[in-house]
């Protein structure tokens, strides 16, 4: 059962500004307008949260809004990197916030979808789900024992919303994807899918396009929630790996373009949900949304570290870049650079056309690195990820590897030639 309180109204924009929403905009093609910094000058501030980050950032009137893993959800001025705000949630936050209209929309942790008034911090209502969860398996990851049921670790996002029309989007840990009118919280409808939506919703010609943990990718009617197509991706019965949609799409000139945890990018015809194209990275998982401009995908892979441009015709690799660490985070367009974060602590800088390096940011985390998690090349030292239990419990451990050198899994947004992320070292970083 579903409840709400209204405690509000407020006005709506039916499109959401580049800044605004999850990767760049509600089809989440990760473009921001302008150029970020073409050199790297330094740093601007830093907010240090208590908690680790893996949210991303959005930025209204001057505004940067963000959530921690400590619960808190925080409005820093942009230009001076002092707080305004802080809302404290019950539960971590892993959800990247939308704001429209003078609202701010993320999805709890704790299986709710808040509507937060950015003037005072404070709920207008709240739309409870069904409840909320990690993705979970029996031999997950090839993990012993195989009789328990083991939650995965990396399943380290909750479903970013999307606002179109006066509507909210978004997937829940209770397997269904939600649309809650944006003024009052009152449900319009929702849609079972298979297993846990983390991924966050593209919404594009009155269509809502969003994958699901039981590896099939929906095309929603916005409006009645009918289902219109669904394309079903890899399976893995045995140790449940290479399965599940992680990644959100990005839709752009008619194409779907999404990353799968079977080990493809995959370009599908919007209207129909017919492969156009499949990318293999050789079972590496794809969990970053991929960036869509000028005839070229971006996109990037866990195990094998790349961060990759493929051309939109046909899939062919335009150039690959070796970030010598796991990349969940999301790459953004500005100007000729591509920005892009990864799990070794560096921000990455990248030449759109050729994906040379034009610069790279690294957390002090990183650069102390105290338990020696990386090589002097910035790649992953997997001496140090030696097993300790022989169990589920490593992954676990492995997380926490990541947190102490500050990983990047924050993706970055552009505003005005500037460069905004979160780090799992717990700060929010303004670099210019």
């Amino acid at each position: 059962m579903q409840r709400f309180v209204v405690l509000g109204l407020f006005a709506l924009v039916a499109i959401s500004p580049a800044q605004t929403t999850f990767h760049g905009n509600n089809a989440h093609t990760g473009v921001y307008e302008g150029s970020g910094p073409k050199q790297l000058g330094g740093i601007k501030w830093v907010f240090k949260t208590p908690g680790p980050i893996v949210t991303s950032p959005a930025i209204a009137d001057g505004v940067v809004y963000i959530g921690s893993m400590s619960g808190h959800l925080y409005a820093i001025d942009q230009q001076s990197g002092k707080e305004k705000w802080n809302f404290k949630s019950r539960m971590p936050i892993a959800s990247s916030p939308a704001v429209v209209g003078g609202v701010l929309y993320f999805v709890s942790s704790a299986g709710s979808l808040a509507a937060i008034d950015i003037s005072t911090g404070k709920p207008k209502w709240v739309f409870a789900t069904e409840y909320e969860r990690k993705f979970e398996a029996k031999n997950l990851h090839g993990y012993p024992s195989a009789a328990q049921t083991i939650a995965d670790g990396y399943d380290v996002y909750t479903s970013s919303p999307t606002v179109v029309n006066g509507k909210v989007y978004f997937g829940s840990g209770d397997g269904n994807v939600y649309s809650v009118d944006a003024q009052n919280g009152q449900l319009q409808w929702k849609f079972p899918t298979g297993d846990i939506v983390h991924g966050s919703p593209a919404v594009v010609n009155n269509t809502v396009y969003i994958g699901s943990w039981d590896s099939k990718l929906y095309a929603i009617d916005a409006d009645t929630g009918l289902e219109k197509w669904s394309f079903k991706g890899g399976e893995d019965p045995i140790i449940h790996n290479q399965v599940g949609f992680q990644s959100s799409p990005a839709v752009a000139d008619g194409v779907v373009y999404v990353g799968c945890r079977d080990g493809h990018v995959y370009a599908l015809d919007a209207a129909t949900g017919h492969k156009k194209w499949d990318y293999s990275t050789s079972k590496s998982w794809v969990n970053s949304t991929p960036a869509v401009r000028d005839g070229m995908v971006y996109a990037a892979t866990s195990d094998s570290s790349r961060v990759f441009a493929l051309d939109v015709k046909n899939g062919r690799l335009r150039f690959n870049f070796d970030a010598k660490g796991y990349v969940f985070s999301s790459p953004a367009l500005a100007g000729d650079l591509v920005y892009v974060g990864a799990h070794n602590g560096k921000l990455y800088a990248l030449d759109a056309k050729t994906g040379k390096l034009a610069w790279e940011f690294q957390t002090e985390a990183a650069k102390k690195d105290p338990m020696k998690v990386l090589n002097p090349d910035g790649g992953l030292n997997q001496e140090a990820f030696t097993p300790v239990f022989g169990d589920f419990e490593d992954m676990y451990i492995d997380i926490y590897r990541f947190i102490s050198i500050g990983a990047i899994l924050s993706s970055p947004v552009v505003d005005h030639g500037e460069v905004y992320f979160g780090s799992m070292d717990g700060n929010v970083y303004a670099l210019q």
